[in-house]
């Protein structure tokens, strides 16, 4: 028996790893027991890395440019195997482009691209595939400048914010075929590749939240050593704990393996942000993860896997698993900066009330030009945004060149507010003007006064005098965002959204609208929250403010909870309507245990009329982030009629 046979049958289940050792093959294995023993140890070592990349959608130069980045600082560490996120070639957020044929072409044009640069490492790389008038979710391995093969994704995505069945067809488990293009030969399908003995296999992000159809079933049937997930998983506040935990910690324990969970990072398309999670782990057991919401071009992490070792690894605490503040806050901060940077503009117009929602629109935009300037250094900073370097030498400078803030007073509005929307737009730097619009509003209702032959009036006319206020408002803050170039941010949060209290092309104009996906009880904690936490001290008189719209007169005492419901009791109704679908008699049974069931009947009746009423409004909601596990955007979460009954039967049905 030869060293190399005898090392086989050493090693048992580990044969298939096993390489050429030595020249000359001594016959009896004791004359060189150090050969031996250093070939194991050396064979069953693999250094593997993930690459998160920020990408924008069809953006060929810069996304093949982030791509390159990473392969060459991959080369540096001495890294093996390299996995890229999903798409990440073209951008996940192409939405119909996947439909065409040339942005997948063009797609493939930049994998060749990529191939030469790929020498001596083998990478993934997430591209659309297109083959036989069908367009895959696809990876691509390439190894030392040869392109081993194409994965398909079994899973497509189809909840919430997602809808790939529309642009692209799964793969079938098992299946492999031989493909030829533009003179390279390689397999397609369910593949099984081999680097260095060590053999490894893709779940493509959803394959590995399917519980029941994951393919690393089949690919530790198949003997597969290592699995790579290259993702593009949305945030959510508190997800990236489930794909520690759902998918790398419980796949490599269940597949018995090692396994590299690698996202997007940044606010790739306008709505969706990624987090650029990457997360290694074996056995069961954390290997390393990498640091979250970072506002870097690409990251890179490598570790290094020992395949001879079941368990012998040590759990990497996570560097920003804090409280769900904190992340979210540098979840908001990153998309702002990608927004600003992607789409060109050279800053943010807030309507500054004194309230909380336009309160934490300009703490977050504060927040974002603090964290970036100290992760990036003031030169690329000042670059990202066409300022001149040497006029801000600190952040609050800076936020006064980024952010503008209006308070457009009316005869309703009191010294309060305006006194607590001065404090903050100065605490943070921010440019703030005050006008008032009491003679536009005038004009609008002495108008429609002669044109209709009477006067309005609070008791006839309520609705209309209020809307009046905040749609002339509009156009002005319009202007001021126009004179900026700059994005004007709308204020309204998904507690509004759900019952439409919002003044549609009145507080609901802009073209982003930042905190569309937080409940109204979120931003109250959270504000309370930075003002301490985040040293941001303009926010005390918010904080100490009753949320109003102050579209009525004084005297007549207008809150928010009193026009709706308790905002504890709304954002109760709401996960269980629009999160966990449940009818409005169901809602009462879950919640009659917490509240008087006689008042509780008069706020699911109101909530279910309101959000019947106003998806029109929804329909016309500006882009908003996806921050929470459900939001009330049509266009990423939740589809509702225009036109419906508006729960007519089943609001009946409360009183049985």
């Amino acid at each position: 028996m030869g060293i190399r046979d005898w090392a086989k049958a050493y090693v048992g289940r580990w044969q298939r790893r096993m390489i050429c050792i030595a020249a000359t093959e001594p016959q009896n294995p004791g004359q060189n027991p150090i050969m031996l023993y250093v070939a194991i140890i050396t064979i069953l070592k693999l250094k593997i890395a993930g690459a998160t990349v920020n990408q924008t959608p069809i953006d060929w130069k810069n996304n093949t440019l982030h791509i390159l980045q990473a392969i060459e600082e991959a080369k540096r560490q001495e890294v093996s195997i390299l996995c890229f996120p999903e798409l990440c070639i073209t951008g996940y957020g192409c939405e119909d482009l996947f439909l065409s044929e040339w942005v997948p072409e063009r797609a493939w044009q930049e994998v060749l691209g990529i191939k030469e640069k790929c020498a001596n490492i083998t990478v993934a790389v997430g591209l659309p595939f297109r083959m036989n008038d069908i367009t895959y979710n696809a990876v691509c391995v390439i190894s030392d400048r040869k392109i081993l093969g194409v994965t398909f994704k079994q899973n497509l995505a189809l909840d919430g914010v997602h809808y790939e069945p529309r642009w692209f067809q799964p793969g079938q488990p098992g299946q492999i075929l031989d493909y030829t293009r533009g003179g390279e030969n390689f397999q397609v399908g369910d593949i099984i590749y081999t680097l260095d003995g060590i053999r490894f296999g893709f779940e493509i992000c959803e394959d590995a939240w399917r519980k029941k159809k994951r393919p690393g079933y089949q690919l530790c049937k198949r003997g597969v050593d290592l699995i790579l997930n290259p993702s593009a998983s949305h945030y959510a506040m508190g997800k990236s704990i489930l794909r520690e935990r759902e998918v790398v910690i419980d796949g490599s324990q269940m597949f018995g393996c090692a396994y590299l969970f690698v996202n997007l990072l940044g606010n790739e398309a306008g709505r969706m942000i990624y987090d650029g999670d990457i997360i290694a782990g074996q056995n069961g057991t954390l290997v390393a993860v990498s640091e979250r919401l970072i506002f870097d071009d690409y990251r890179l992490m490598a570790c290094e896997i020992d395949f001879a070792e079941a368990g012998n690894t040590r759990i990497i605490p996570t560097s920003d698993n804090k409280e769900i503040n904190e992340e979210l806050t540098r979840a908001v901060s990153l998309a702002l900066y990608d927004y600003i940077r992607k789409s060109k503009a050279r800053g943010f117009v807030v309507s500054l009330s004194g309230g909380a929602d336009s309160g934490i629109c300009a703490i977050l935009v504060a927040e974002m030009v603090k964290r970036s300037a100290a992760a990036l250094g003031w030169k690329k900073f000042s670059e990202t945004f066409f300022l001149v370097e040497s006029e801000i030498n600190d952040w609050k400078k800076a936020v006064g060149k980024i952010l503008a803030c209006a308070y457009q007073g009316t005869k309703n509005s009191s010294t309060e507010t305006l006194s607590a929307a001065r404090a903050l737009a100065e605490s943070i730097g921010a440019e703030f003007h005050v006008w008032t619009i009491d003679d536009a509003v005038g004009f609008y209702s002495t108008t429609i006064e002669k044109a209709i032959d009477r006067k309005l009036t609070w008791e006839t006319d309520d609705i209309a005098l209020q809307n009046i206020q905040a749609r002339t408002r509009s156009p002005i803050i319009w202007m001021l965002a126009n004179i900026r170039r700059a994005v004007l941010l709308t204020t309204s949060n998904r507690s509004e959204g759900d019952v439409g209290y919002a003044t549609m092309d009145g507080d609901t104009s802009g073209s982003l609208s930042p905190i569309a996906g937080l409940s109204k009880v979120f931003i109250l904690q959270w504000l309370k929250w930075a003002e301490v936490a985040l040293g941001q001290s303009g926010l005390s008189a918010v904080n100490n403010l009753q949320p109003t719209a102050e579209l009525r007169p004084p005297e007549r005492h207008q809150t928010d909870e009193d026009d709706l419901m308790p905002y504890p009791v709304l954002v109760r109704i709401e996960r269980l309507a629009i999160y966990e679908r449940k009818s409005p008699r169901e809602i009462l049974e879950v919640m009659s245990e917490e509240f008087d069931p006689a008042v509780l009947k008069v706020h699911i009746r109101k909530f279910f009329r309101l959000w019947a009423q106003n998806q029109w409004k929804r329909e016309r909601l500006a882009p908003a982030f996806h921050l929470d596990d459900f939001n009330v955007d049509p266009r990423s979460w939740c589809r509702f009629p225009i036109l419906s009954s508006g729960f007519e039967e089943e609001l009946k049905d409360l009183d049985f």
